[in-house]
């Protein structure tokens, strides 16, 4: 469900009473690990974090007015969504991803598509993983791969 919100503190206002310290906690978990270099702002109706044109003027590619996309949240209808770019394009960092969720208390089997991990409950969310994994790439190393990936073909 994409949200009309300028801010993010105006999406996070806009969710159910249940719904605002999950993402809350997420999006300061992200905050408090995301490499310099990248941005927060509203992105596709979600909270958004990129490369702004400043540090990459090219823009991404499907629409070159927008900056280079990175990771998004969103709280959907029935799950919690964490979309991280990085996942998709990087099979070796896919595979650190799943190896280390493997190894947490959770003992839910790990709900991902392509780029975007679900979490139907609080309880099945690894906070501490998730700050681990938005640490791992800085905005140099996702222009590479990014570029390497996904804009050369």
């Amino acid at each position: 469900m994409q949200s009309k919100a300028t801010t993010p503190e105006v999406y996070i206002s806009e969710l159910t009473k249940e719904r605002q310290p999950v993402i809350s906690k997420l999006r300061q978990m992200i905050l408090d690990n995301l490499p310099d270099g990248f941005q927060e702002q509203m992105s596709y109706g979600m909270l958004g974090y990129v490369v702004p044109h400043s540090l990459y003027p090219d823009g991404y590619h499907c629409d070159t007015s927008l900056p280079l996309p990175f990771i998004n949240l969103a709280s959907q209808k029935a799950h919690i969504g964490f979309y991280h770019s990085g996942i998709y394009a990087d099979p070796e960092l896919l595979n650190w991803f799943v190896s280390e969720y493997e190894k947490t208390d959770i003992k839910v089997k790990l709900n991902m598509g392509k780029s975007c991990v679900r979490f139907k409950k609080e309880a099945h969310i690894p906070y501490d993983l998730i700050g681990r994994l938005v640490a791992k790439v800085t905005p140099e190393q996702w222009i590479e791969i990014y570029e390497a990936n996904i804009k050369n073909k």
